[in-house]
């Protein structure tokens, strides 16, 4: 298959589908529900918020209406613009993500205020997804709208971690970092989450709007004060005089659970299945992976250049999130995936046998956040030199982070419109030795480095 192009694609994108399969709400959702109040016993009223607030919505009315006819449902989904779908009892909301709008915060006020009204005979299901975050916009007393995209800008292109920037976002909320379960309180809560962040973490997906908060005020000052340049001295003051967010133990968590129902974990695995039957040994590096996107690709290519100088036919799977750290100016097209395939295809430099793509879960990988906007590219042995047929010099669109411009013109971006779920970024680099291993073992099996 070394030199079919059109081959190695399709196994790329087919490994791709998968992953995303694995995690669409009709799949993993119905699982997990609970029962809900008895016709004239109470409301079931529910709350669905991230990228994949519509769909969990959706596929929870279909259940009830199924399994529970005559049950009271009502609730709103805040979701990303483009990421509607079409509900019976829930109302979908859309707004502004990665950076939040006036949109998003009309909406978050409307959670709010029906959140306030969930009684004790009612059940509060939340359905949280990636991207709850940006979405939901209720900055606390003293701090605007305003303020909070300023924020939101400058965290993004400081290219920390998720877990810093949403420690920031908890505590600067009247929603996320446990203040929506101290709103529903004392109501019962059940909340439902896809998780979009490594290591799973309740606290970091969407923010954590009805679980506790380990992180603490001086870690928020602590990574705003590592931002360059500096935020302005009154927001900072501002910020600082804010109360703790919600910890363990408190009163308010005693009525309100909380399931994962779909992460990397298992998308990764879905694919692995697939890469199997392709012949490819799955090596899994985990989708707990953080860090920048082309010190990834830097380190993942020296694996796929390992495993074919060994001669082994070997898919290399991996989830996560990476990161983009942009410089002075304006950066070009292109999110953390596409920087990855183009910054991978100059670490390979046109190496036979090895091809790859990379996308986000959600079907949407940076950019203007438009729901046309590509989820991610391929790479082939030939990207550098059709490339340069073409007059793109790789390197030069990389250093501006315009990768999306790049692969553009090579017509290679994956453009899948939005998926209405996500788990993340999804990446795989398809090795072809000679020969496929007689016994391809399991995923866990080839989980460490080549």
């Amino acid at each position: 298959m070394a030199g079919n192009d059109p081959e190695s694609r399709a196994i790329l994108k087919r490994l791709y589908e998968a992953a995303v399969r694995d995690a669409m709400p009709e799949h993993c959702l119905p699982p997990h529900l609970p029962v809900p109040p008895a016709p004239g016993q109470g409301r079931l009223v529910i709350f669905a918020i991230g990228k994949a607030a519509a769909s969990m919505a959706a596929a929870a009315e279909d259940w009830y209406d199924r399994h529970h006819p005559g049950t009271h449902i009502e609730g709103l989904a805040l979701t990303r613009y483009g990421h509607g779908r079409p509900t019976r009892h829930v109302e979908v909301l859309e707004a502004g993500h990665p950076v939040p709008d006036a949109a998003g915060e009309a909406a978050s006020k409307r959670l709010l205020r029906l959140a306030e009204w969930v009684g004790p005979e009612d059940l509060a299901l939340v359905l949280l997804s990636g991207g709850g975050s940006s979405l939901t916009v209720q900055p606390m007393r003293g701090l605007t709208l305003d303020d909070e995209i300023f924020l939101t800008r400058a965290l993004l292109a400081s290219g920390k971690p998720i877990g810093d920037i949403n420690c920031v976002r908890k505590h600067i909320s009247r929603i996320k970092g446990g203040r929506l379960a101290e709103t529903i309180h004392p109501a019962r809560s059940v909340t439902l989450a896809i998780s979009d962040v490594a290591g799973d973490n309740p606290s970091t997906i969407a923010s954590g709007p009805t679980v506790p908060d380990t992180t603490a005020k001086a870690r928020v000052m602590a990574v705003l004060d590592s931002l360059r340049p500096p935020i302005p001295a009154g927001l900072r003051e501002r910020i600082a005089a804010l109360p703790e967010t919600p910890k363990p133990g408190a009163e308010i968590f005693a009525h309100a659970t909380y399931a994962l129902v779909a992460s990397g974990t298992g998308s990764l695995g879905a694919a692995a299945a697939i890469a199997r039957e392709e012949g490819y040994a799955p090596v899994a590096l985990g989708c707990a992976i953080e860090g920048e996107a082309r010190a990834l690709a830097q380190t993942h290519a020296s694996l796929a250049l390992a495993a074919r100088a060994e001669g082994r036919k070997v898919a290399i799977i991996s989830g996560g999130e990476a990161a983009v750290t942009f410089g002075e100016g304006e950066p070009g097209k292109g999110g953390p995936n596409q920087e990855y395939a183009l910054a991978l295809a100059i670490a390979l430099q046109g190496a036979a046998d090895i091809s790859a793509l990379a996308a986000d879960t959600d079907g949407i990988d940076g950019g203007s956040g438009a729901a046309d906007d590509p989820a991610g590219a391929i790479v082939t042995p030939s990207t550098l030199a059709r490339g340069r047929e073409k007059g793109l010099d790789a390197q030069a669109f990389l250093d501006r982070h315009d990768s999306g411009t790049f692969f553009a013109g090579l017509g290679d971006l994956v453009r899948t419109g939005p998926s209405y779920t996500n788990v993340n970024d999804f990446r795989v680099i398809l090795v072809d030795g000679p020969d496929a291993p007689d016994d391809t073992g399991t995923e866990e099996d080839r989980s460490s480095p080549l």
